[in-house]
């Protein structure tokens, strides 16, 4: 571990070399480049820095344990010493985390899909309630949102909704909200105040570059159409709205709309983002199914079909069921505050990976 901490080191420093220099200074693109490489290493370099003072403070505090005879300094000695002891073993632990591989994704602006399931309308109210809850989530981190698609049914719900988000990080956060999420509430149409059980599924995609998955153009149907707005109003007059049907490689054609109101032109590209993103997903899960990795990995790509969480309104319970957690408090997680069951899913997944590099 202390080898990969000095070349990690010693690439902090170089780095920090290469942007004072003229080339560099004069490279706004280069210079940012340079600079998100450091940051990256920043909280490294700086708890291995910690860690090799206490060491310092360690084999000092030793060697006056071994020149002392006073029992009281001896004493006190020994608690230092004690004391560093636990401190080191704590630091290990972090950097043990710091140093685990990082998703090359996490970075990345996020694309999240949300679809109704069982349940009729009431799943797409659902739908709704969970589409809030990630705008809510955005907004309190001051992320941007762009809405690509949406499709209504008529009393307040929505069938289908897409949208980005774009913010530092928004990937990390948010890649374990993929899969099947449940309810069970009483609904609002219910007469007889039956609990009811309805599904929604959330794809969450990280938003791809051009270059790193290969679309065909020969492989693309691309429809433009009258945009309509939710609850069948009119967006515009023009045919702005993008329907592309993806046809390469896949048993099943992949169809992606855009009718946001925007411009064909920006519609179409936002379509051609998505599809890139649900590609590099598919690529994605079949290569962690290649390397049999950890069933938690896997739900970044929202295409599990076992439920991950269920939203239990009478008894006011959200259960994770990767991790068998309970959380209380629907109307605020709905409201945006689910940082609490995202670092629980984070630290449950850290400890997932730190077990299988301690294997291996």
């Amino acid at each position: 571990m202390f080898d990969k901490l000095a070349s990690v080191e010693t690439r902090y420093v170089e780095l920090t070399e290469q942007m004072a220099q003229p080339d560099a200074l004069s490279d706004h693109t280069r210079l940012q480049q340079l600079a998100r490489e450091q940051r990256e290493l920043e909280e490294v370099v700086h708890a291995y820095r910690e860690r090799r003072k206490m060491q310092q403070d360690y084999e000092g505090a030793k060697l006056l344990l071994d020149e002392e005879n006073d029992a009281d300094l001896r004493a006190m000695v020994q608690e230092e010493l004690s004391s560093l002891r636990e401190q080191m073993s704590t630091l290990d632990a972090q950097i043990k985390l710091l140093l685990l591989p990082r998703d090359p994704n996490d970075a990345k602006d996020v694309i999240i899909e949300i679809r109704a399931g069982e349940g009729g309308d009431e799943a797409a109210l659902f739908g709704t309630d969970l589409f809030r809850m990630y705008s809510r989530y955005a907004e309190l981190r001051n992320w941007k949102i762009e809405l690509i698609n949406a499709s209504e049914n008529g009393v307040g719900g929505f069938k289908e909704i897409s949208f980005e988000i774009h913010g530092e990080g928004a990937y990390s956060r948010l890649k374990y909200e993929g899969g099947v999420h449940r309810v069970q509430r009483v609904p609002s149409t219910e007469a007889r105040g039956r609990i009811h059980t309805s599904t929604a599924t959330v794809a969450v995609l990280p938003e791809i570059e051009d270059t790193v998955v290969d679309i065909r153009q020969e492989d693309l149907r691309i429809d433009v159409y009258r945009s309509g707005g939710h609850g069948g109003q009119g967006v515009n007059t023009t045919d702005s709205a993008v329907r592309i049907v993806y046809k390469g490689g896949t048993p099943e054609e992949m169809v992606v709309t855009c009718q946001d109101g925007r411009s064909q032109i920006k519609n179409k590209a936002a379509a051609m983002v998505v599809l890139r993103a649900r590609l590099f997903a598919k690529q994605e899960e079949q290569r962690r199914k290649d390397l049999g990795e950890s069933r938690l990995a896997q739900v970044g790509t929202g295409e599990r079909a076992e439920k991950i969480r269920t939203y239990n309104f009478p008894q006011d319970r959200i259960t994770d069921h990767r991790i068998g957690q309970n959380f209380s408090n629907i109307p605020g997680a709905l409201d945006g505050n689910i940082d609490r069951m995202i670092d629980a899913l984070t630290v449950f997944d850290n400890a997932q990976r730190l077990e299988a590099v301690g294997s291996h």
